[in-house]
């Protein structure tokens, strides 16, 4: 696929922000932006932005919510619903989770997408911590 067909993908600052050598804003690019967009998106909580206070993911009211299949589904629901208003360069295929091992706390949110202009496939795992409320 040329670049000239890629650059609806995207090209803009590197997120977490980093700077090069030569002092200059890092850049993302293409696949790899939407990745970093997916992870802002996700990281970000409802009303966290003043003026786009609908940006960003639900998961964060979840934060003291006990880890079980409810909290589950509801982490699972609210990620496909800000991907899908917020990340149009991809069709969301799947949003699962999984706990881990040894850290009852901790959910693994796995991703997998088809960016829209070139059908590739990705995917990714995102970690989101529950504190049960005691």
């Amino acid at each position: 696929m040329s670049d000239d067909t890629r650059e609806f993908l995207g090209i803009g600052w590197k997120f977490p922000l980093q700077v090069t050598a030569s002092g200059s804003v890092a850049q993302s690019r293409y696949e790899q932006r939407i990745e970093e967009s997916i992870y802002l998106i996700l990281s970000t909580a409802r009303g966290e932005r003043v003026m786009l206070s609908d940006f960003g993911c639900g998961i964060h009211e979840l934060v003291f919510a006990p880890n079980n299949a409810v909290t589950r589904s509801r982490v699972v629901q609210g990620v496909r619903k800000a991907l899908t208003a917020y990340e149009r360069r991809i069709d969301v295929l799947d949003v699962s989770t999984d706990s881990s091992s040894g850290q009852d706390n901790l959910l693994l949110i796995r991703i997998n997408y088809r960016i829209r202009i070139n059908n590739a496939l990705g995917n990714l795992v995102y970690p989101f911590y529950v504190q049960e409320a005691a």
